[in-house]
């Protein structure tokens, strides 16, 4: 079977591990203790250089006590900037495309999320400014062509080169790659430009065509509250993964227009059971006030700022109305909700997450509803929650059971005030990477030596970020 013919599921899973993998840019055989040199390319061969980030690196290295977190560390932090990104003009202006890793297109969502580490660095850095102008231009050309799609390809008037996404039923448009509406997709977007323009100050990426692509986001945001009917967006796929299609035409099970906004598919890019995802919707209220917030300073367009705390301030009620369970006299969000009384209760590794709310700047870490949700997601409350020899975590429909996302065990600690859980989720991190030096997407609650995708860019970001983060406020948990 030729990789052209294979699914992306299938495809993972044969990169998950073994010979299959020693060949791609991100990855490197698995190292001992006594051989642990570097896994970053030459630089003759990495794609983007930065200077910050370099003396970043050193920086939160001497930092580290521990040998293998400190390696660790070395190899994930610049992997983005090492493998994924190419750099060029797209009409005229700086372009930046970030592919994710083993997947040669850009997710919205990823590439916002791979280079959210670099932004304390870039406004002592030219290099990095324009890469993010470069990729903030980017974000909006691709909204422009489509604000339903998930993923798009380097070349705008490109077709789709996924072999999973070849025959889709849905309005596919040239430059796309895939079309799974996912509201966070549009909140990631705001999320890096809101990022970057408070790490900055530059004013140059917020152009006439970045300002029309918001536009086009809070429009997208309102026809999926889906008070009119349900709006434009439809998706179905002919495949054996249920949850890679979408029911009932490709419009998604019934739900009440409550006020929330309907998304057909989760960050995982597996369908909704129900479409009212609370933790996208959560983000979307943090987004939209971000979008106020640059739209009054950048362009003085009050309206549109009203706009946008307008449908904030609604979602956030519907989410209060409709969003939180009760038990034994207790309150908590709920993952998935319709509108009618039926509610989900479980979480997924990928962000938005509910344990991610705090770390999106939905609530505060102690808030005492987020408390009680996360307690109930790390538990056996989720059925998607793992406990087994190697580690305990949140993984998800995506990949199935008992495989632990890394990227739960980061965004615990992320989101924790405790030391001693701090330290257990490190313990994990850097017993559980089979050696290679990267974090994975999943592993196997009982062998980390199972994993899949040895180059996953946005895992390995999120641990570049924790680390760097506990270097500068809590660099005794390092030592």
């Amino acid at each position: 079977m030729t990789m052209g013919n294979l699914s992306r599921r299938d495809l993972l899973k044969l990169i998950g591990g073994g010979a299959a993998a020693l060949a791609l840019p991100g990855f490197a055989a698995p190292a001992t203790a006594s051989a642990r040199s570097s896994h970053r390319p030459p630089p003759g061969k990495r794609k983007f250089t930065s200077p910050a980030v370099e003396a970043e690196i050193a920086r939160v290295q001497a930092k580290i006590g521990d040998p293998e977190l400190r390696w660790m560390f070395g190899n994930c932090y610049p992997n983005t900037l090492d493998t994924t990104v190419q750099m060029d003009t797209l009409h005229g202006k700086p372009d930046t495309f970030v592919i994710t890793g083993d997947i040669d297109a850009m997710w919205l969502r990823d590439s916002s999320a791979q280079v959210w580490p670099y932004l304390p660095l870039a406004a002592k850095d030219a290099s990095l400014r324009r890469l993010y102008r470069g990729l903030i231009h980017r974000h909006a050309a691709c909204i422009t062509i489509d604000p339903y799609a998930n993923a798009f390809l380097p070349d705008p008037r490109g077709r789709t080169t996924l072999d999973w996404a070849q025959h889709d039923l849905t309005d596919m448009q040239p430059g796309v790659a895939e079309r799974k509406w996912e509201i966070d997709s549009l909140c990631w977007t705001i999320r890096i430009a809101h990022g970057y323009w408070k790490a900055t100050g530059d004013r140059v990426p917020f152009d006439d065509d970045w300002r029309g692509a918001m536009h086009l986001v809070l429009a997208t945001f309102r026809a999926q509250q889906r008070k009119h009917g349900p709006g434009p967006y439809h998706f179905q796929r002919a495949s054996a993964v249920p949850t890679d299609t979408v029911p009932l035409g490709g419009y998604g099970n019934p739900a009440l227009p409550v006020g929330m906004i309907f998304s057909m598919f989760r960050p995982s890019d597996d369908a909704c059971i129900y479409p009212l995802f609370v933790p996208a919707n959560a983000f979307a209220v943090v987004s939209l006030r971000q979008l106020a917030e640059m739209a009054r300073a950048l362009h003085g367009d009050a309206a549109f700022a009203a706009d946008c705390e307008a449908l904030a301030a609604e979602v956030q009620a519907a989410l209060e109305q409709h969003a939180v369970m009760h038990e034994g006299g207790a309150d908590f969000w709920a993952y998935e909700v319709d509108g009618y009384g039926n509610q989900l209760s479980m979480d997924d590794a990928n962000v938005p997450s509910l344990l991610a709310l705090p770390y999106l700047g939905f609530c505060a870490r102690g808030d005492a509803r987020y408390q009680r949700t996360r307690a109930r997601a790390w538990g056996a409350r989720n059925p998607y929650f793992f406990r087994g020899k190697a580690a305990e975590g949140i993984g998800g429909p995506h990949e199935g059971l008992r495989m632990i996302w890394p990227m739960s065990l980061m965004v615990r600690a992320l989101t924790s005030a405790d030391a001693g859980e701090i330290r257990q989720c490190l313990h994990w991190l850097k017993t559980t990477h089979a050696g290679t030096g990267f974090m994975h997407e999943a592993f196997d609650q009982d062998d980390p030596a199972h994993f899949t995708r040895p180059w996953f860019a946005w895992a390995n970001s999120l641990f570049g970020e924790l680390i760097a983060g506990l270097a500068h406020h809590h660099p005794e948990l390092l030592r």
